[in-house]
């Protein structure tokens, strides 16, 4: 079993959520055999900052859904996305 590497993108609630937070309760909800491995952040607009979490996951069914779901949970959390997917 091979693993995957899904580039995320998180888009916090406001400009006022603190990132590094966020970024922490996001590592923290990852379902069993996940893990980031790095994190980007890049302006949106008006102050907005979007979390770019390189997720490393399992290559088996359901593919990236547990994550975006558990990262969906999160609080600040307004919306969460596949940026990229590939193969590791």
């Amino acid at each position: 079993m091979g693993k995957v590497a899904a580039k995320m993108k998180v888009m916090p609630q406001s400009p006022e959520v603190d990132l590094d937070d966020l970024q922490e309760r996001l590592e923290n909800a990852l379902p069993e055999g996940a893990k980031i491995s790095r994190v980007d952040r890049e302006d949106v607009a008006f102050g907005l900052i979007a979390l770019f979490p390189t997720v490393v996951i399992p290559d088996e069914a359901g593919g990236t859904d547990t994550v975006e779901e558990a990262f969906s949970g999160v609080d600040g959390v307004e919306s969460v996305g596949v940026d990229e997917v590939g193969r590791i």
